[in-house]
Protein backbone atom coordinates (compact mmCIF):
# COMPACT_ATOMS: atom_id res chain seq x y z
CA UNK A 1 0.00 0.00 0.00
CA UNK A 2 1.33 3.46 -0.93
CA UNK A 3 0.60 6.32 1.42
CA UNK A 4 -1.11 9.43 0.12
CA UNK A 5 1.14 11.90 1.99
CA UNK A 6 3.08 13.91 -0.57
CA UNK A 7 5.56 16.68 0.35
CA UNK A 8 5.65 19.87 -1.69
CA UNK A 9 8.57 22.19 -2.55
CA UNK A 10 9.61 24.14 0.54
CA UNK A 11 8.97 21.31 2.96
CA UNK A 12 11.68 19.32 4.74
CA UNK A 13 11.46 15.68 5.80
CA UNK A 14 12.92 14.89 9.18
CA UNK A 15 9.85 13.60 10.98
CA UNK A 16 7.95 12.79 7.79
CA UNK A 17 10.80 11.03 5.97
CA UNK A 18 9.16 7.58 6.15
CA UNK A 19 5.60 8.66 5.42
CA UNK A 20 5.63 7.69 1.74
CA UNK A 21 7.17 4.25 2.24
CA UNK A 22 4.86 1.32 1.53
CA UNK A 23 3.38 -0.13 4.75
CA UNK A 24 5.42 2.50 6.67
CA UNK A 25 3.71 1.65 9.96
CA UNK A 26 5.01 -1.95 10.03
CA UNK A 27 8.21 -3.17 11.64
CA UNK A 28 9.78 -4.59 8.41
CA UNK A 29 9.21 -1.29 6.59
CA UNK A 30 10.69 0.73 9.47
CA UNK A 31 13.75 -1.52 9.71
CA UNK A 32 14.23 -1.39 5.93
CA UNK A 33 14.33 2.42 6.19
CA UNK A 34 17.05 2.19 8.84
CA UNK A 35 14.85 2.07 11.90
CA UNK A 36 15.98 0.75 15.27
CA UNK A 37 19.63 1.41 14.45
CA UNK A 38 19.84 4.79 16.13
CA UNK A 39 18.90 3.59 19.62
CA UNK A 40 21.81 1.12 19.43
CA UNK A 41 24.09 4.10 18.85
CA UNK A 42 22.43 5.81 21.82
CA UNK A 43 23.18 2.77 24.01
CA UNK A 44 26.89 3.30 23.28
CA UNK A 45 26.58 6.82 24.73
CA UNK A 46 26.42 7.87 28.36
CA UNK A 47 22.88 8.90 29.38
CA UNK A 48 24.07 12.36 30.41
CA UNK A 49 25.66 12.81 26.99
CA UNK A 50 22.30 12.19 25.31
CA UNK A 51 20.59 14.73 27.56
CA UNK A 52 23.32 17.25 26.75
CA UNK A 53 22.97 16.48 23.03
CA UNK A 54 19.23 17.20 23.17
CA UNK A 55 19.95 20.42 25.09
CA UNK A 56 22.53 21.44 22.48
CA UNK A 57 20.07 20.75 19.66
CA UNK A 58 17.67 23.35 21.08
CA UNK A 59 14.70 20.99 20.68
CA UNK A 60 11.65 22.52 22.35
CA UNK A 61 8.41 20.85 23.34
CA UNK A 62 6.15 20.56 20.31
CA UNK A 63 2.89 20.11 22.22
CA UNK A 64 2.34 23.85 22.62
CA UNK A 65 4.39 25.23 25.51
CA UNK A 66 7.75 25.17 23.71
CA UNK A 67 9.77 24.33 26.85
CA UNK A 68 13.35 23.13 26.17
CA UNK A 69 13.23 19.33 26.07
CA UNK A 70 16.73 18.58 27.35
CA UNK A 71 16.20 20.95 30.26
CA UNK A 72 12.97 19.15 31.18
CA UNK A 73 14.79 15.81 31.16
CA UNK A 74 17.53 17.30 33.31
CA UNK A 75 15.04 18.24 36.04
CA UNK A 76 14.40 14.56 36.78
CA UNK A 77 16.52 13.51 39.79
CA UNK A 78 19.33 11.06 38.99
CA UNK A 79 18.54 8.90 42.01
CA UNK A 80 14.99 8.22 43.12
CA UNK A 81 13.47 5.83 45.65
CA UNK A 82 10.41 5.63 43.41
CA UNK A 83 10.40 4.46 39.78
CA UNK A 84 10.73 7.08 37.05
CA UNK A 85 8.24 7.26 34.21
CA UNK A 86 7.83 8.68 30.73
CA UNK A 87 4.39 9.83 29.61
CA UNK A 88 4.04 10.43 25.89
CA UNK A 89 1.20 12.88 25.42
CA UNK A 90 -0.77 11.63 22.42
CA UNK A 91 -4.02 13.19 23.62
CA UNK A 92 -4.22 15.44 20.58
CA UNK A 93 -7.45 17.35 21.24
CA UNK A 94 -6.56 20.94 20.34
CA UNK A 95 -8.97 22.12 17.62
CA UNK A 96 -7.11 22.54 14.35
CA UNK A 97 -4.33 20.10 15.26
CA UNK A 98 -3.79 16.67 13.69
CA UNK A 99 -0.01 16.20 13.44
CA UNK A 100 0.31 13.45 16.07
CA UNK A 101 -2.46 11.55 14.33
CA UNK A 102 -0.28 11.24 11.23
CA UNK A 103 2.85 10.37 13.20
CA UNK A 104 1.03 7.56 14.99
CA UNK A 105 -0.67 6.29 11.84
CA UNK A 106 2.25 6.40 9.43
CA UNK A 107 5.41 6.03 11.55
CA UNK A 108 4.61 4.58 15.00
CA UNK A 109 7.93 2.75 15.31
CA UNK A 110 9.80 6.07 15.14
CA UNK A 111 7.94 7.06 18.30
CA UNK A 112 8.91 3.79 19.98
CA UNK A 113 12.57 4.29 19.06
CA UNK A 114 12.38 7.83 20.46
CA UNK A 115 10.88 6.41 23.65
CA UNK A 116 13.72 3.87 24.00
CA UNK A 117 16.36 6.60 23.64
CA UNK A 118 14.57 8.96 26.04
CA UNK A 119 14.18 6.25 28.67
CA UNK A 120 17.83 5.22 28.38
CA UNK A 121 18.91 8.85 28.79
CA UNK A 122 16.76 9.56 31.85
CA UNK A 123 16.91 6.13 33.50
CA UNK A 124 13.27 5.19 32.97
CA UNK A 125 11.98 1.63 32.80
CA UNK A 126 8.28 2.17 32.12
CA UNK A 127 6.75 4.46 29.51
CA UNK A 128 3.08 5.23 28.92
CA UNK A 129 1.59 6.43 25.66
CA UNK A 130 -1.59 8.28 26.63
CA UNK A 131 -3.62 8.43 23.43
CA UNK A 132 -6.76 10.38 22.64
CA UNK A 133 -9.87 8.28 23.17
CA UNK A 134 -11.47 9.32 19.88
CA UNK A 135 -8.51 8.06 17.84
CA UNK A 136 -9.23 4.84 15.98
CA UNK A 137 -6.55 3.97 13.43
CA UNK A 138 -3.72 5.80 15.28
CA UNK A 139 -4.50 3.74 18.40
CA UNK A 140 -4.48 0.42 16.54
CA UNK A 141 -1.27 1.31 14.70
CA UNK A 142 0.72 2.24 17.82
CA UNK A 143 -0.73 -0.69 19.77
CA UNK A 144 0.35 -3.14 17.06
CA UNK A 145 3.76 -1.45 16.72
CA UNK A 146 4.39 -1.91 20.45
CA UNK A 147 3.52 -5.61 20.10
CA UNK A 148 5.94 -5.92 17.16
CA UNK A 149 8.70 -4.20 19.15
CA UNK A 150 8.24 -6.57 22.08
CA UNK A 151 8.33 -9.60 19.76
CA UNK A 152 11.61 -8.41 18.21
CA UNK A 153 13.27 -7.69 21.58
CA UNK A 154 13.32 -3.92 21.19
CA UNK A 155 11.16 -3.71 24.31
CA UNK A 156 11.02 -5.93 27.36
CA UNK A 157 13.44 -7.41 29.87
CA UNK A 158 16.68 -7.17 27.89
CA UNK A 159 16.51 -4.40 25.30
CA UNK A 160 19.08 -4.96 22.55
CA UNK A 161 20.86 -7.51 24.74
CA UNK A 162 22.12 -4.70 26.97
CA UNK A 163 20.31 -5.75 30.13
CA UNK A 164 18.14 -2.62 29.99
CA UNK A 165 14.53 -3.26 30.94
CA UNK A 166 11.78 -1.17 29.36
CA UNK A 167 8.04 -1.65 29.24
CA UNK A 168 5.65 0.47 27.16
CA UNK A 169 1.93 0.67 27.90
CA UNK A 170 -0.57 2.23 25.50
CA UNK A 171 -3.36 3.84 27.53
CA UNK A 172 -6.49 5.02 25.78
CA UNK A 173 -8.15 8.13 27.20
CA UNK A 174 -11.89 8.66 27.45
CA UNK A 175 -12.21 11.76 25.29
CA UNK A 176 -11.45 14.74 27.55
CA UNK A 177 -9.57 17.79 26.23
CA UNK A 178 -8.33 18.59 29.72
CA UNK A 179 -6.31 15.35 29.78
CA UNK A 180 -3.98 16.91 27.24
CA UNK A 181 -2.70 19.06 30.14
CA UNK A 182 0.19 17.12 31.64
CA UNK A 183 -1.08 16.85 35.21
CA UNK A 184 -4.63 16.15 34.07
CA UNK A 185 -3.14 13.37 31.94
CA UNK A 186 -1.31 11.98 34.97
CA UNK A 187 -4.45 12.03 37.13
CA UNK A 188 -6.38 10.20 34.41
CA UNK A 189 -3.59 7.66 33.93
CA UNK A 190 -3.75 6.90 37.66
CA UNK A 191 -7.45 6.14 37.35
CA UNK A 192 -8.70 9.39 38.85
CA UNK A 193 -10.91 12.11 37.43
CA UNK A 194 -9.00 13.98 34.73
CA UNK A 195 -8.38 17.26 36.54
CA UNK A 196 -5.12 19.24 36.58
CA UNK A 197 -2.99 19.36 39.72
CA UNK A 198 -1.61 22.44 41.42
CA UNK A 199 2.09 22.92 40.66
CA UNK A 200 4.55 22.68 42.33
CA UNK A 201 5.38 19.88 42.76
CA UNK A 202 6.10 19.49 39.07
CA UNK A 203 5.84 16.11 37.33
CA UNK A 204 9.64 15.87 36.98
CA UNK A 205 9.75 15.46 40.76
CA UNK A 206 6.31 14.06 41.64
CA UNK A 207 4.44 12.66 38.66
CA UNK A 208 2.79 9.34 37.82
CA UNK A 209 2.20 7.22 40.94
CA UNK A 210 4.29 9.75 42.86
CA UNK A 211 7.44 9.04 40.86
CA UNK A 212 9.57 11.48 38.82
CA UNK A 213 7.98 11.76 35.38
CA UNK A 214 8.88 13.19 31.97
CA UNK A 215 5.86 14.29 29.94
CA UNK A 216 6.56 14.99 26.27
CA UNK A 217 4.45 15.32 23.14
CA UNK A 218 4.58 12.70 20.36
CA UNK A 219 6.28 15.10 17.94
CA UNK A 220 8.93 15.99 20.53
CA UNK A 221 9.90 12.38 21.23
CA UNK A 222 9.84 11.49 17.55
CA UNK A 223 12.47 14.16 16.83
CA UNK A 224 14.96 12.56 19.23
CA UNK A 225 16.22 9.69 17.00
CA UNK A 226 17.04 12.12 14.16
CA UNK A 227 19.00 14.32 16.55
CA UNK A 228 20.96 11.37 17.99
CA UNK A 229 21.72 10.06 14.49
CA UNK A 230 22.77 13.34 12.87
CA UNK A 231 23.86 15.50 15.81
CA UNK A 232 22.85 18.82 17.32
CA UNK A 233 24.71 20.94 14.75
CA UNK A 234 22.85 19.32 11.85
CA UNK A 235 19.51 19.83 13.57
CA UNK A 236 20.34 23.49 14.12
CA UNK A 237 20.85 23.96 10.39
CA UNK A 238 17.05 24.08 10.27
CA UNK A 239 15.11 26.87 11.92
CA UNK A 240 16.44 29.91 13.77
CA UNK A 241 18.98 30.35 16.55
CA UNK A 242 16.35 30.37 19.31
CA UNK A 243 13.81 28.17 17.50
CA UNK A 244 15.90 25.46 15.85
CA UNK A 245 14.66 22.47 13.89
CA UNK A 246 11.48 21.73 12.03
CA UNK A 247 7.83 21.87 13.06
CA UNK A 248 4.78 20.06 11.80
CA UNK A 249 1.96 22.41 10.86
CA UNK A 250 -1.64 21.36 10.34
CA UNK A 251 -3.29 23.83 8.00
CA UNK A 252 -7.08 23.88 7.77
CA UNK A 253 -9.59 26.32 6.34
CA UNK A 254 -10.34 27.54 2.80
CA UNK A 255 -6.86 27.02 1.32
CA UNK A 256 -6.29 25.10 -1.90
CA UNK A 257 -4.07 22.47 -0.29
CA UNK A 258 -5.00 21.99 3.38
CA UNK A 259 -3.08 19.31 5.26
CA UNK A 260 0.08 18.49 7.18
CA UNK A 261 3.35 20.29 6.41
CA UNK A 262 6.82 19.90 7.91
CA UNK A 263 8.64 23.21 7.64
CA UNK A 264 11.82 24.75 9.06
CA UNK A 265 10.99 27.14 11.87
CA UNK A 266 11.44 30.75 10.83
CA UNK A 267 9.60 30.35 7.53
CA UNK A 268 7.35 33.33 6.72
CA UNK A 269 3.73 32.45 7.43
CA UNK A 270 2.89 33.93 4.05
CA UNK A 271 5.10 31.31 2.38
CA UNK A 272 3.28 28.46 4.10
CA UNK A 273 -0.19 29.75 3.23
CA UNK A 274 0.38 31.05 -0.29
CA UNK A 275 3.19 28.86 -1.65
CA UNK A 276 2.95 25.49 0.11
CA UNK A 277 -0.84 25.55 0.62
CA UNK A 278 -1.52 27.21 -2.74
CA UNK A 279 -3.25 30.29 -1.34
CA UNK A 280 -6.92 30.73 -0.54
CA UNK A 281 -9.66 29.23 -2.66
CA UNK A 282 -11.22 31.42 -5.35
CA UNK A 283 -8.60 34.10 -4.76
CA UNK A 284 -10.20 35.18 -1.50
CA UNK A 285 -8.45 37.51 0.94
CA UNK A 286 -7.09 36.08 4.21
CA UNK A 287 -9.13 37.89 6.82
CA UNK A 288 -7.58 36.23 9.88
CA UNK A 289 -5.24 33.45 10.93
CA UNK A 290 -5.13 31.38 14.12
CA UNK A 291 -1.53 30.13 13.91
CA UNK A 292 -1.12 27.62 16.73
CA UNK A 293 -4.41 25.89 17.50
CA UNK A 294 -7.68 27.42 18.64
CA UNK A 295 -6.41 28.53 22.07
CA UNK A 296 -3.93 31.16 20.82
CA UNK A 297 -4.73 34.81 20.02
CA UNK A 298 -5.89 35.43 16.45
CA UNK A 299 -3.92 37.47 13.91
CA UNK A 300 -5.49 39.70 11.30
CA UNK A 301 -4.69 38.76 7.71
CA UNK A 302 -2.34 41.72 7.43
CA UNK A 303 -0.48 40.73 10.62
CA UNK A 304 -0.24 37.12 9.51
CA UNK A 305 1.34 38.05 6.20
CA UNK A 306 4.18 39.87 8.00
CA UNK A 307 5.08 37.31 10.68
CA UNK A 308 7.55 34.42 10.61
CA UNK A 309 6.73 31.02 12.06
CA UNK A 310 8.91 30.64 15.15
CA UNK A 311 8.39 30.99 18.88
CA UNK A 312 9.94 34.44 19.22
CA UNK A 313 8.32 36.02 16.16
CA UNK A 314 4.91 34.74 17.19
CA UNK A 315 5.34 36.13 20.70
CA UNK A 316 6.39 39.49 19.30
CA UNK A 317 3.21 39.50 17.19
CA UNK A 318 1.12 38.93 20.33
CA UNK A 319 0.25 35.29 19.71
CA UNK A 320 1.85 31.85 20.11
CA UNK A 321 3.18 29.08 17.90
CA UNK A 322 1.31 26.59 20.08
CA UNK A 323 0.70 23.10 18.72
CA UNK A 324 0.96 24.15 15.08
CA UNK A 325 -2.74 23.90 14.28
CA UNK A 326 -3.11 26.76 11.80
CA UNK A 327 -6.69 27.79 11.00
CA UNK A 328 -7.00 30.09 7.98
CA UNK A 329 -10.10 32.35 7.88
CA UNK A 330 -11.24 34.06 4.70
CA UNK A 331 -13.11 37.30 4.06
CA UNK A 332 -16.51 35.60 3.85
CA UNK A 333 -16.33 34.16 7.37
CA UNK A 334 -18.07 35.81 10.33
CA UNK A 335 -15.65 36.28 13.22
CA UNK A 336 -18.43 36.33 15.82
CA UNK A 337 -19.73 33.01 14.54
CA UNK A 338 -16.18 31.59 14.51
CA UNK A 339 -15.64 32.66 18.12
CA UNK A 340 -18.99 31.17 19.12
CA UNK A 341 -17.87 27.78 17.78
CA UNK A 342 -14.59 27.93 19.71
CA UNK A 343 -16.29 28.98 22.95
CA UNK A 344 -18.84 26.21 22.68
CA UNK A 345 -15.89 23.81 22.73
CA UNK A 346 -14.13 25.37 25.73
CA UNK A 347 -17.30 25.66 27.80
CA UNK A 348 -17.98 21.98 27.15
CA UNK A 349 -14.42 20.87 27.95
CA UNK A 350 -13.84 22.79 31.20
CA UNK A 351 -13.31 20.25 33.96
CA UNK A 352 -15.13 22.52 36.43
CA UNK A 353 -12.43 22.47 39.10
CA UNK A 354 -11.73 26.23 39.08
CA UNK A 355 -14.54 28.78 39.38
CA UNK A 356 -13.20 31.34 36.85
CA UNK A 357 -13.03 28.63 34.19
CA UNK A 358 -16.16 26.70 35.14
CA UNK A 359 -18.32 29.83 35.16
CA UNK A 360 -16.34 32.08 32.84
CA UNK A 361 -16.26 29.78 29.82
CA UNK A 362 -20.04 29.43 29.98
CA UNK A 363 -20.54 33.19 30.36
CA UNK A 364 -18.32 33.91 27.36
CA UNK A 365 -20.15 31.34 25.25
CA UNK A 366 -23.62 32.60 26.19
CA UNK A 367 -22.82 36.26 25.53
CA UNK A 368 -21.21 35.54 22.15
CA UNK A 369 -24.19 33.32 21.28
CA UNK A 370 -26.42 36.28 22.08
CA UNK A 371 -24.37 38.62 19.91
CA UNK A 372 -24.41 36.24 16.96
CA UNK A 373 -28.14 35.65 17.19
CA UNK A 374 -28.91 39.38 17.24
CA UNK A 375 -29.76 39.96 20.88
CA UNK A 376 -26.51 41.56 22.04
CA UNK A 377 -25.72 45.09 23.17
CA UNK A 378 -22.62 47.27 22.95
CA UNK A 379 -22.11 46.76 26.69
CA UNK A 380 -21.67 43.05 26.01
CA UNK A 381 -18.30 43.69 24.36
CA UNK A 382 -16.82 45.38 27.42
CA UNK A 383 -18.44 42.75 29.59
CA UNK A 384 -16.68 40.02 27.61
CA UNK A 385 -13.33 41.78 28.00
CA UNK A 386 -13.92 42.16 31.74
CA UNK A 387 -14.69 38.46 32.09
CA UNK A 388 -11.53 37.61 30.13
CA UNK A 389 -9.38 39.71 32.45
CA UNK A 390 -10.78 37.86 35.44
CA UNK A 391 -10.20 34.46 33.83
CA UNK A 392 -6.59 34.82 32.73
CA UNK A 393 -3.93 33.61 35.13
CA UNK A 394 -6.39 32.74 37.89
CA UNK A 395 -6.78 28.98 37.48
CA UNK A 396 -4.78 25.78 38.04
CA UNK A 397 -4.25 25.10 34.32
CA UNK A 398 -4.47 27.30 31.24
CA UNK A 399 -7.82 26.14 29.84
CA UNK A 400 -9.37 29.31 31.23
CA UNK A 401 -6.73 31.37 29.40
CA UNK A 402 -7.28 29.23 26.28
CA UNK A 403 -10.85 30.53 26.10
CA UNK A 404 -10.11 34.08 27.25
CA UNK A 405 -7.13 34.84 24.98
CA UNK A 406 -8.93 34.17 21.67
CA UNK A 407 -12.02 36.01 22.93
CA UNK A 408 -10.01 39.10 23.87
CA UNK A 409 -8.09 39.09 20.59
CA UNK A 410 -11.19 38.53 18.42
CA UNK A 411 -12.93 41.52 20.01
CA UNK A 412 -9.87 43.77 19.98
CA UNK A 413 -9.01 43.09 16.35
CA UNK A 414 -12.51 42.73 14.90
CA UNK A 415 -14.55 44.95 17.20
CA UNK A 416 -16.30 46.62 14.26
CA UNK A 417 -17.72 43.28 13.22
CA UNK A 418 -19.04 42.61 16.73
CA UNK A 419 -20.61 46.07 16.83
CA UNK A 420 -22.19 45.46 13.42
CA UNK A 421 -24.02 42.49 14.90
CA UNK A 422 -25.46 44.76 17.60
CA UNK A 423 -26.47 47.43 15.10
CA UNK A 424 -28.07 45.00 12.65
CA UNK A 425 -29.81 42.89 15.28
CA UNK A 426 -28.54 39.80 13.47
CA UNK A 427 -25.40 38.42 11.87
CA UNK A 428 -24.78 40.76 8.90
CA UNK A 429 -22.61 38.15 7.19
CA UNK A 430 -24.51 34.93 7.71
CA UNK A 431 -28.05 36.23 8.18
CA UNK A 432 -29.97 34.39 10.88
CA UNK A 433 -28.03 32.33 13.38
CA UNK A 434 -27.49 28.60 13.13
CA UNK A 435 -29.43 26.16 15.29
CA UNK A 436 -26.47 25.40 17.55
CA UNK A 437 -26.42 29.01 18.78
CA UNK A 438 -29.79 28.51 20.42
CA UNK A 439 -28.98 25.03 21.73
CA UNK A 440 -26.80 25.48 24.80
CA UNK A 441 -26.96 21.82 25.75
Amino acid sequence: MQNTYSPVPGEVSLLTRNFRNPESWTLPAYEKAGGYRVFKKAFEMEPDAIIQLVKDSGLRGRGGAGFPTGMKWGFVPKESKKPKYLCVNADESEPGTFKDKYLLELDPHALIEGIIITCWAVGIHHAYIYIRGEFGLPYYRIRDAVKEAYAKGYLGKNVNGKGFELDVTVHRGAGAYICGEETGLIESLEGKKGQPRIKPPFPAVVGVFGGPTVVNNVETIQAVPWIVEHGAAEYRKFGTEKSPGTKLFCVSGPVNRPGLYEIPLGMPLKTLVYDLCGGLKNGKRMKANIPGGSSVPVLTGEEAEKVNIDYEAMAAAGTMLGSGGMIVIDEDTCMVWSLAILLKFYAHESCGQCTPCREGTGWLRNIVYRLESGGGTKDDLDKLLSICRNMMGTTICVLSDAAAMPTESFIRKFRGEFEAHVGAGRCPIRGKSSYFLTAHH
